[in-house]
């Protein structure tokens, strides 16, 4: 395959397994801020006015269709014992383990109000707990909430039962216990060896300790292990990220997650004890995540979409490579379109053409749930326009071809005529090589892939208007 860009132009990145080549002028070019399209529309869109009763009928409306969808179930804990300066998930910075007893006893509370409207006979395919850190409390409470679950969901037998896990936090016995539970996926947050970058960011975590959580999870028979790795970080530089990927190569877990750092200290308190001084400049941040993505290309790593990458015979790549490859809010997914329940502080959740998410608080969610109601704290209910936007990003996001007379017989529409404008503003990605529109579909070409954002912001409706939110660069 050609390059789509002059012969002047700097080196390609290249793989053998998915063929990409992309040139750094093309990321120059069309790099830019925009959202990560885990739901569309996205989050910051949500609205307070949706509450309790929204969120029960849109739940009764699926559990009354003839052939329910499956359910994913998401469970947020939000409990740390100490603070990542990184970090921009909703957690609570405690040392008294005992605190999330009192959190699984209103997580019961929520779930016992929300199981009579899910209907019967809907199996659970996928079920993620995240945080905070999940493992913050001991082995009896992860139990009781697995018991809790089991008593109110029934799970496919080949259910994708997932943990994030701090690597400080656990040991042999510890992932045995997991096992023992029915967790069969892990995810540990790694995101840099070097010991001047973990000092940086408060999470110092030495290299023996993660190999040995890794070695523990496979002799448990955990599949499908990831890592997560953050580029941009402080004190973080070309050479210090290359020995990090040297040993995460030398790791070879099935998956790994290249994050790109957003700092936004005005968001995010945490935040605000990094120094801007040590982050790397946007022209280093470039080059690390360059060097990354070509070593993990050339060390056999599949790229998925956006920052996440896979060996060729993890199921997410065979995903991806049948089409069978789907997003939500917990990523990129091998689970068919499921409705996804969320519980707890800032859960999120999706049940049809509606979106909600919970209080961010525990006082308020604790409130909430001994008044008997729902805390449900804003959603979305969704337009038909919004619902044929959603496929079109979300099939893109995926990497996956638009057809077009598919599109129209789904949605009742002609999509030229109904997206004329979008095709005219696709045609720069087309001119570059990334995309590929023929009379009937548009497909994203192997170097498009590291594009897929920008791509679907094409079809968003709502960029350009008010939001609270600053999205992250898209590289």
């Amino acid at each position: 395959m050609t390059s789509s860009t002059s012969a002047s132009a700097a080196p390609v990145i290249t793989s053998k397994f998915t063929d990409i080549e992309i040139s750094e002028s093309l990321i120059r070019r069309f790099d830019t801020s925009g959202p990560r399209y885990t739901s569309y529309p996205t989050a910051d869109r949500f609205y307070s006015e949706f509450r309790e009763q929204a969120y029960l009928k849109h739940l009764a409306d699926r559990a009354a269709l003839v052939q329910a969808p499956p359910l994913s179930v998401y469970v947020h804990l939000p409990f740390c014992q100490s603070l990542c300066y990184f970090c921009a998930c909703n957690k609570i910075i405690t040392q008294d383990t005992s605190r999330s007893v009192e959190y699984l006893d209103y997580l019961e509370k929520e779930m016992a109000l929300v199981e009579p409207h899910l209907g019967s006979h809907r199996l659970t395919r996928q079920l993620h707990l995240g945080g905070g850190t999940p493992t913050f409390g001991d082995d009896a409470g992860l139990q009781r909430l697995m018991d809790m679950l089991r008593q109110r969901f029934q799970f496919s037998e080949d259910a994708e039962i997932s943990i994030e896990i701090d690597p400080r936090t656990i040991s042999d016995a510890r992932l045995a216990a997991l096992a023992d539970m029915g967790f069969n996926r892990t995810s540990f947050g790694v995101q840099d060896f070097d010991p001047d970058v973990q000092k940086a960011v408060n999470r110092v975590q030495p290299l023996e300790m993660v190999e040995q959580a890794l070695e523990s999870s496979r002799k448990y028979g955990f599949g499908s292990i990831n890592l997560d790795l953050i580029y941009g970080l402080p004190r973080q530089s070309l050479d210090s990220f290359g020995r990090t990927l040297d040993h995460v190569i030398r790791l070879r877990p099935e998956r790994i997650a290249l994050y790109n750092y957003a700092h936004l200290p005005q968001r995010f308190k945490a935040q605000r004890l990094i120094k801007a001084e040590e982050l790397p400049s946007a022209e280093e941040r470039l080059q690390i995540f360059l060097m990354a993505t070509r070593r993990l290309l050339d060390a056999g790593y599949v790229y998925i979409g956006l920052d996440h990458f896979a060996l060729p015979d993890d199921e997410l790549s065979r995903a991806g490579m049948d089409g069978s490859l789907h997003r939500n809010f917990q990523g990129y997914t091998t689970r068919a379109e499921c409705d996804m329940i969320g519980f707890g502080v800032s859960s999120i959740g999706k049940v049809g053409r509606s979106y909600s998410q919970a209080v961010r608080s525990v006082k308020a969610y604790y409130q909430s749930l001994d008044d008997g109601v729902l805390p449900i704290d804003r959603g979305y209910s969704l337009s038909d326009d919004d619902l044929l936007r959603r496929d079109i990003i979300m099939t893109l996001m995926c990497s996956m071809p638009v057809d077009f007379d598919a599109v129209a017989q789904q949605h009742g529409i002609d999509f030229r005529t109904y997206f004329a404008d979008e095709l005219t503003r696709l045609q720069p990605y087309a001119e570059a090589g990334l995309i590929q529109i023929t009379d009937n579909r548009i497909a994203i070409t192997a170097q498009g892939r590291l594009f897929v954002r920008a791509i679907g912001m094409v079809f968003d409706a709502y960029l350009g208007k008010p939001t609270t939110s600053t999205y992250s660069r898209l590289i």
